[in-house]
């Protein structure tokens, strides 16, 4: 994934900076990002009148998600162990976020939950890959091109956008079809790159 998108070049001036001085430490944004996930989730699954304020807080998860590895990077305080750390909590944090978006809107359809539940998986396999490619093959194995300056991570922004635009059903929908088809790609990349590693 790319590490110079807009909302990089957004929180680096405004987050990341002005944290470098301090005691903050990367590892300690990830733990945030993911209590902000996590909270963000549950806040989604109590239902649409919530929905908003669940955006709201997904919205600051991923500008600490943006924050961690700036941060890393500028310090010197980059290692393995924290970039996985970064990755299991965008898993974690994208998956639920998606689920919690199916649960709150289960007065809608009988089909919401399961959608919410596919969509999720997706997303948390496709950052189970990303991260064996980039293990294997390094941080670029697994980059897509960017468009206009934001990276293919950044369409979780979608999801508060949809929300606050008042149409999060049809996003759980357009996820529960486009997330599984992505998984896909990814999951034939990451094959290739596994019968390239094989001795010949």
């Amino acid at each position: 994934m790319s590490h110079n998108t807009w909302i990089h070049r957004m929180v680096r001036p405004t987050v990341v900076k002005p944290l470098a001085g301090t005691p903050v430490t990367p590892n300690q944004l990830t733990t945030a990002r993911l209590l902000a996930g996590l909270t963000a989730a549950g806040i989604m699954a109590i239902g649409p009148a919530w929905q908003g304020i669940a955006a709201g807080v997904f919205v600051l998860s991923v500008v600490l998600d943006r924050a961690d590895g700036d941060l890393a990077r500028l310090t010197g305080k980059t290692s393995p162990g924290g970039h996985r750390y970064d990755m299991i909590a965008d898993a974690v944090c994208n998956a639920l976020i998606l689920i919690g978006l199916g649960i709150g809107l289960r007065e809608g359809g009988e089909w919401s939950i399961p959608m919410g539940v596919l969509a999720g998986l997706s997303v948390a396999a496709i950052l189970w890959m990303v991260m064996r490619m980039e293990e294997m093959g390094g941080h670029r194995a697994a980059e897509l091109p960017s468009l206009g300056g934001f990276d293919a991570d950044d369409a979780v922004l979608l999801i508060p956008v949809f929300v606050w635009l008042g149409i999060a059903d049809g996003l759980l929908t357009a996820a529960a079809v486009i997330a599984p088809l992505v998984a896909l790609l990814f999951f034939v990349m990451y094959w290739r790159q596994l019968r390239a590693a094989e001795p010949q």
